[in-house]
């Protein structure tokens, strides 16, 4: 039995050429509002309606692990985020190592409700997917 539900798509995050070009776009054009920045990965977080979507330079310390920018030799998506309930690290490992998926460490990360604890595995296509609970510092 699963131990856990989908609730939403917490966050995407998007690795960007020009920062400055994405939050015209994301910002100035959509209305988005920026929620967080977070200098130390260059990394800004924009509210979505109950999501985020977070936008990383790619010359930044996390843009730069997807490789080159999106083309035929990089990815643009380094990960998505699901939203979970309940969040149980423990159940969350036994559960996919039945399908032999390993689950990284749980980390305290950021997301569109806040601080909360999350894990990343990998899709069959090696696609970055992020399994966030509930947050300990709830966003309105």
């Amino acid at each position: 039995m699963k131990p856990f539900t989908v609730s939403q798509v917490d966050h995407i995050v998007l690795r960007v050429r020009d920062m400055h070009k994405s939050l015209r776009f994301y910002v100035d054009i959509l209305g988005l509002e920026i929620a967080r920045r977070n200098d130390h990965y260059s990394m800004i977080h924009i509210r979505a309606g109950a999501s985020m979507i977070d936008l990383i330079d790619v010359e930044g310390l996390l843009g730069r692990q997807g490789g080159e920018p999106a083309g035929s030799s990089g990815r643009n998506v380094d990960h998505f985020c699901l939203r979970i309930d309940p969040f149980d690290e423990a159940a969350l490992i036994r559960y996919f190592a039945q399908f032999d998926i390993t689950v990284g460490r749980a980390e305290s990360r950021y997301g569109a409700e806040g601080e909360g604890l999350s894990v990343y595995c990998i899709d069959p296509d090696g696609n970055t997917v992020e399994l966030k609970g509930p947050s300990v510092d709830p966003q309105g």
